[in-house]
């Protein structure tokens, strides 16, 4: 993306957090990869585009945001929840953490779809009763949900969910880790020392948590950061809050691919939806939405 605050925002980061983003972006070596790397990449990306959208688009209305797991993140940089420069430390030690219990045991996590989510959860916990490690660790939408846990227990629980017709479709997806489970309380754990020493402030537009389901509160932004590690992420119901609670009727995604946009559709039929991923999408919506306005 060749915009000049972009670039100089993704440099900024780079001095901040002493790593080539501009490199790790490139994925030449598979940098994308690793969770230590993905993460500030993928959230320096959003914030960029978040502050080109503030500088071509100062008008643009947003009652609130949501973003899931990681783009949380992103949300509360841009609601100036906590500085850039702080934040993104943070959360390059919230990468490390993440990586180091992803190290520990070989997990992964499944896309449950059209699932019975209460069939599905009564299977997690018979399972976790007989010793195996399944969690439900994402309720994206009605019509997806994610289980994780060790590579062996996700592939067994996903065969029985088939077996025993409680989704239309069980996929073990490509990830290092059984992320927002308890197989990452020692990440939550360091978070929590990690975090005693930031200072969060109210978001200036309401941030929704995925954990409490609920606007972030300064006071309390760090407790949640917590928990979030190791406990699952609701991002269904965050759009469900946003569409209810203030009024939202249209949503953008940023950052790469439309998967946010598809869940927040499942939740709610009569959303508008829009994406920006590149510099064409960033182009392209800035003129539909000056075009819009103006006519």
């Amino acid at each position: 993306m060749a915009d000049s605050l972009f670039l100089n925002i993704v440099q900024q980061a780079s001095e901040i957090i002493h790593l080539d983003l501009e490199k790790i972006m490139r994925d030449e070596n598979d940098e994308l990869d690793k969770t230590e790397y993905v993460q500030p990449a993928l959230v320096t990306v959003s914030y960029g585009i978040y502050k080109m959208l503030q500088r071509d688009l100062p008008e643009l209305p947003i009652a609130g945001m949501a973003g899931l797991s990681l783009g949380e993140y992103a949300a509360l940089f841009a609601g100036e929840a906590v500085d850039f420069s702080t934040g993104l430390q943070l959360l390059v030690d919230r990468a490390k953490y993440m990586q180091a219990d992803a190290d520990k045991v070989v997990s992964t996590m499944a896309a449950i779809l059209n699932p019975d989510v209460q069939a599905i959860e009564q299977l997690c916990a018979n399972l976790q009763s007989s010793g195996q490690q399944v969690y439900i660790a994402n309720y994206n939408s009605p019509q997806q949900l994610v289980i994780g846990g060790p590579v062996a227990d996700v592939k067994a629980a996903a065969k029985q969910i088939k077996e025993h017709g409680l989704a239309k479709r069980a996929i073990v997806l490509k990830v290092n880790g059984a992320f927002h489970t308890p197989l990452f309380n020692g990440a939550r754990a360091k978070m929590k020392t990690r975090l005693a020493s930031v200072q969060f402030k109210d978001p200036l537009v309401p941030v929704i948590s995925n954990t409490t389901m609920e606007p972030f509160q300064g006071n309390k932004i760090g407790a949640i950061l917590e928990r979030q590690l190791a406990v699952p992420t609701h991002f269904g119901d965050d759009v469900k809050v946003l569409v209810d609670q203030y009024q939202v009727n249209a949503t953008l995604e940023i950052g790469p691919g439309k998967t946010l946009s598809r869940f927040a559709q499942q939740v709610a039929p009569g959303l508008s939806t829009h994406h920006i991923g590149n510099l064409d999408d960033y182009q392209k919506f800035v003129k539909e939405y000056q075009d819009g306005t103006q006519g």
